[in-house]
């Protein structure tokens, strides 16, 4: 009898559960037309997109040909170290030396292992597409917090991106990796969970150096919800997590180690820039010209942080104070302001790097659709949006790239620029209220 009760309650929520189902599909059906423009249907649209993904994905993997670029690379690089080399100026693969941190070694030994060896690459394929779709879950579900996007920009962030599906499942690069680290980095700290996601940050870094372009905006983030002396536990998470993932090779040669994963100096071949080629090759290579583009980077940097995402009237000085001891009382950061300091700090990076190559679309291809839509401005239409994004996806799709293709890429970045620094705030309104009661 006992059982018999059991199976009918079992009966009735999974019966109860299928009505209001039904009912919220019957509800998402009426209101059809919102249902592309309204973010509250991010998750609803985001299913949808991830169950087309499954197919795109397999399909691509299974009728479009595999190019080795780096593959064997990584192997070569992984297998020294399974080896028993850990100094860093040793371990070589047919594409130069090894110019990535430990956290890189160590997944993608993983990889060497689950791959036979890295001869497997169909297993290698397959593993890429599933670290697809966890990267678009990841995405997916900053966005729905965000819920500033229309979810019919997402089609165009999945299905429409020949250049994105090559990268991850067609030449197996490391740069997928570190981004879903990123991602996954960001999803804790919108979860308040600031110590896990430095974690995540810190390890997204030991796999490549890009990620390394959010932290200005990770530190004021840090800074403004804990002060300098709250942060430093953080900023501890962060640097003791690399000496412990980069403890071996620094006890083989640390100077090796640290000249080779960390070369903030590395020089990049012109024949693969995407976004410079409209420059005479010996300007592109002139060290004038790179430190240049390093001090636009840090002048627009600290631009933004005083003037956009620093906004109670205290001096930017007053981060580094302990919260409850500002003039200002202290706000706690909502989704849109810790992914509209993130994705900016980023994108300013983008734009003034000494060179991008193909694979680096996706250090920011994610974040446009919230860069484009998170703020938006009158003057740029939805349908600019749209042509931005298109012209954007055009450029990184023209190989060789040309004058012209690198040219119309830094308008649109010069655009996305402008509507970032024009848009409406990311912070709350009470941040403002509090400044003019202050």
């Amino acid at each position: 009898m006992a059982a018999g009760l059991r199976k009918r309650g079992r009966a009735g929520s999974a019966t109860q559960a299928a009505g209001l189902c039904r009912q919220w599909l019957h509800r998402a059906w009426q209101e059809r037309r919102l249902l592309l423009r309204e973010p509250r249907y991010t998750l609803l649209v985001a299913a949808c997109l991830c169950l087309a993904e499954v197919g795109i994905t397999f399909w691509v993997i299974h009728r479009v040909a595999y190019t080795e670029i780096d593959w064997k690379a990584y192997m070569a690089q992984v297998e020294g170290v399974i080896n028993g080399t850990y100094d860093y100026t040793q371990l070589q693969g047919d594409t130069g030396p090894l110019v990535y941190p430990a956290g890189f070694v160590y997944i993608f030994m993983g990889l060497y292992y689950a791959t036979g060896r890295g001869t497997d690459i169909r297993m290698a394929q397959n593993i890429f597409a599933v670290l697809y779709l966890v990267t678009l879950l990841l995405v997916f579900l900053i966005y729905h917090q965000t819920c500033k996007v229309p979810p019919f920009v997402f089609f165009f962030m999945c299905c429409a991106s020949y250049r994105v599906h090559s990268i991850f499942v067609l030449r197996l690069f490391n740069d997928p990796v570190a981004m879903v680290l990123l991602f996954l980095s960001i999803n804790l700290l919108l979860a308040q969970r600031w110590s896990w996601g430095c974690c995540c940050f810190s390890l997204a870094v030991s796999v490549k150096m890009n990620v390394l372009l959010f932290a200005p905006g990770l530190l004021f983030l840090l800074l403004t919800q804990f002060g300098f002396r709250g942060a430093l536990p953080k900023l501890g998470i962060c640097a003791g997590l690399q000496v412990v993932l980069g403890l071996p090779f620094l006890l083989e040669n640390p100077v090796g180690y640290l000249s080779h994963s960390f070369d903030l100096g590395r020089q990049f071949l012109f024949r693969w820039t995407v976004n410079w080629r409209f420059l005479p090759e010996a300007l592109f290579l002139h060290r004038a010209f790179h430190l240049a583009l390093l001090a636009a980077h840090l002048t627009l940097l600290l631009l933004f942080a005083i003037c956009r995402w620093h906004r109670t009237g205290e001096s930017i000085l007053s981060l580094l104070k302990d919260p409850s001891k500002r003039k200002v009382p202290p706000q706690p950061l909502t989704p849109n302001q810790i992914v509209s300091t993130l994705f900016t700090s980023n994108f300013i990076g983008i734009c003034f790097s000494r060179s991008l190559h193909y694979q680096f679309y996706v250090w920011y291809f994610h974040t446009l659709p919230y860069l484009l839509w998170g703020t938006p401005t009158r003057w740029l239409t939805h349908l600019l949006r749209l042509l931005v994004l298109g012209l954007i996806e055009l450029s990184w799709n023209t190989y060789p790239s040309t004058c012209c293709s690198s040219a119309a890429l830094h308008i649109c970045h010069a655009v996305i620029l402008l509507q970032l620094w024009l848009g409406p705030q990311a912070f709350p309104k009470s941040i403002q209220h509090s400044k003019k009661a202050h």
